[in-house]
């Protein structure tokens, strides 16, 4: 683990205690233990179908849509639970935004995309036009894209090239205030120059945010997180069923340098997955 004292320790924003979770009767994932430090980027690795994408959008109650998901054990924000039966998992998105793999603007304009969830989550006065242009403005310069776009926030978002839209996308997310920043395989659809300018919008976004990002990019988890959950999958029977574990969690150097398990060692090397 980095090196901290207890008084410069990150706190401790999510934390995934015992988490098994279920789609009907089938067990996805089990045994998920992990923290998620504040102002730290955390990237979950691991082979296709080890449940990655599935344990991120627990943090934000994003599999509630699918009907027969269910989760056992426990995750909470800011030690609440957030899959507490009096939690709105309305507002636990808010507070724990995603951007998703494919960028998906509304079919608005550049300034509407940002200024929609702004005027709907009433994050400033929706007649304040010069309230709302300050909320716009930064969420598009922290999103690295003003200077891009300054000129024309009334043209429509789909004018924006592949990697634009999604900063745009980023931006739209960061608007309405939320803490935490799922990401899940955020550059898989861009091309190398538009990665890098995600990438970079990463590294400035954790001055404000906790970001968690899933990707297949094991170069990628190594330039952007500070911190590296690697998962694996096992098989459960001989139709093909697949059950994702967490192997190990630690600071993204070690976990590159010298993992303590044999099974990430070869996953970094490339030698399966």
């Amino acid at each position: 683990m980095d090196s901290w004292t207890a008084s410069t320790k990150p706190s401790v924003v999510l934390r995934a205690e015992n988490v098994d979770i279920f789609y009907g009767n089938y067990k996805a994932v089990r045994e998920v233990n992990l923290e998620i430090l504040k102002n730290r980027v955390t990237a979950f690795i691991g082979p296709s179908g080890c449940g990655k994408s599935t344990i991120l959008r627990c943090f934000n109650r994003m599999n509630d849509l699918i009907r027969i998901f269910h989760l056992e054990g426990k995750i909470t924000y800011h030690g609440s639970n957030i899959y507490d039966p009096n939690v709105d998992p309305v507002e636990v998105r808010r507070l724990i935004g995603m951007v998703f793999q494919q960028p998906n603007p509304f079919p608005k304009t550049i300034y509407e995309n940002i200024a929609y969830g702004v005027r709907i989550n009433k994050v400033v006065d929706p007649k304040d036009r010069t309230a709302m242009d300050e909320v716009v403005e930064t969420s598009l310069r922290r999103a690295a894209l003003w200077d891009e776009v300054k000129d024309k926030l009334n043209e429509s978002g789909f004018s924006l090239s592949g990697g634009q839209q999604q900063r745009l996308c980023i931006a739209r997310t960061i608007a309405v205030e939320p803490e935490v920043v799922l990401m899940d395989e955020p550059c898989s659809a861009l091309d190398p120059i538009s990665t890098l300018k995600v990438e970079e919008t990463m590294h400035e976004l954790k001055k404000n945010y906790t970001i968690i990002i899933v990707t297949h990019n094991m170069q990628q988890a190594a330039r952007v997180a500070d911190m590296t959950a690697f998962f694996n999958a096992e098989q459960t029977n001989d139709k093909g069923g697949k059950i994702g574990y967490l192997v190990e969690f630690d600071g993204t150097e070690k976990i590159f340098s010298n993992p303590a398990e044999s099974a990430t060692r070869d996953y970094v090397s490339g030698r399966f997955g």
